[in-house]
C-alpha cells in the first residue's frame, strides 16, 4: 500500500460519534464535550522488541495498544470517548494492518470510542494512541488524594501478565496467563463506578509496589501491604509458590488493574458498586502516616521483594 492507501483502510474503520465535527481526512480533528465535562488526555507508545515481538500476534497488539490507553482512563474514572494513532511502519503490510485494526478498533468499539485523527510513517514498528475521556467536572480521580486511614483496594487478580511473559504454566493455564499479557481488560466500568467513593487511584502497569509507589508519593502518606489479601488468578497459584507468586503480584507489572484507596466507612458500597461492574474487588491493605511501604506476609513478617517493578531506563 501506498501512505495513502494505508490511511484509507484506517478511516474505514472508523466508528462515528454525534460530537465529533471533524475527524479523520483534515489537519486536526474538532471535537465537541459537552459541558460540565473536563477531559482527560492520555498518551502510550508500544515499541517492537520493547512492548511486543515482530512475530506477535497483530490483532493482540492492536488490542494492547487500545487497552493500556484504556486503562488509563479508567483510573481516572473517565469516559472515553476519542483517540488519534501515530503508526510507524516498516512495510504497508494490509494483512498486518487488517488484523491489528481488528484488535485496536474492536475494543475501542467496545467503549464508544471513536478514531479522529494521527499519522503514519516509515519506521521501525512503533505504535503511539493518544486517548481522551470525559468526566464530570470535579470527579476525575486522582494520585494525590489518598488519606491516612484509607483502605487499599484492587481490582481483579495480580501477576498472571508477568507470569505469561516468563511462559509459565502449561496448557489452559498458560494460555490464560499469555492472554491476560496479551490482552488485557481495562477496567472502564470499575473505574466509573468509583467515581463518588474511591480517593486515589492509580492503573498497575508496571507493578504493583512501583505504582502504588507514585499514590503514596503524590498524597505524602505510607502504606500497609497484606501479602495474605492479594488476589491471585488460579492458573497463576496452580504454577507458582507463594514467594514465587508474591513477587510476580508485587513486581511483575502489565496487569491493567485499579489501584485505589477509600474510606473505611464505604467498603460496602465499594464492593456492591464495583462488582456490580462485573469486576472483583479486593482490599489488600492501607494508608498509614509512616513514609514507605511495610509488606507483611501470612505470618505477620516483613518480606522484602527482589525488585519494586519495571522501569523503561533502569541500568544495572
Amino acid at each position: 500500500m501506498a501512505e495513502f492507501e494505508l490511511i484509507d483502510a484506517i478511516a474505514r474503520r472508523v466508528r462515528r460519534r454525534r460530537d465529533v465535527a471533524v475527524g479523520i481526512g483534515d489537519d486536526a480533528a474538532l471535537l465537541n464535550p459537552p459541558p460540565g465535562y473536563q477531559l482527560a488526555i492520555t498518551q502510550d507508545t508500544l515499541n517492537e522488541s520493547v512492548h511486543f515481538r515482530s512475530g506477535d500476534d497483530p490483532e493482540a497488539i492492536g488490542c494492547k495498544a487500545a487497552a493500556v490507553n484504556l486503562s488509563d482512563l479508567a483510573a481516572m474514572a473517565a469516559e472515553p470517548a476519542w483517540c488519534t494513532l501515530s503508526l510507524a511502519l516498516p512495510d504497508a503490510d494490509r494483512p498486518w494492518l487488517d488484523a491489528f485494526l481488528d484488535g485496536f478498533t474492536g475494543l475501542l468499539a467496545e467503549h464508544d470510542v471513536a478514531l479522529v485523527g494521527g499519522d503514519t510513517t516509515r519506521g521501525p514498528c512503533s505504535i503511539s494512541v493518544t486517548l481522551l475521556g470525559l468526566v464530570p467536572e470535579g470527579q476525575g480521580l486522582r494520585r494525590d488524594a489518598g488519606k491516612v486511614g484509607d483502605d487499599l483496594w484492587v481490582t481483579g487478580s495480580l501477576g498472571d501478565a508477568a507470569a505469561g511473559l516468563a511462559g509459565m504454566g502449561s496448557g489452559d493455564q498458560a494460555n490464560y496467563l499469555r492472554g491476560r499479557l496479551l490482552r488485557p481488560q481495562p477496567r472502564i466500568a470499575a473505574g466509573l463506578a468509583l467515581r463518588r467513593h474511591a480517593r486515589a487511584c492509580i492503573d498497575v502497569s508496571d507493578g504493583l509496589l512501583a505504582d502504588l509507589g507514585h499514590v503514596l508519593r503524590a498524597s505524602g502518606v505510607g502504606a500497609e501491604l497484606w501479602l495474605s489479601a492479594l488476589p491471585a488468578s488460579p492458573a497463576l497459584q496452580a504454577c507458582t509458590e507463594r514467594e514465587q507468586r508474591w513477587q510476580l503480584q508485587c513486581a511483575g507489572g502489565d496487569d491493567y488493574e485499579l489501584l485505589f484507596s477509600a474510606a473505611p466507612v464505604d467498603r460496602v458500597a465499594i464492593e456492591r458498586l464495583v462488582q456490580a461492574s462485573g469486576t472483583p474487588v479486593a482490599r489488600i491493605g492501607r494508608l498509614v502516616d509512616t513514609p514507605g511501604c511495610l509488606i507483611s506476609d501470612p505470618d505477620g513478617q516483613r518480606w522484602q521483594p527482589s525488585d519494586l517493578g519495571y522501569q523503561h531506563f533502569q541500568t544495572t
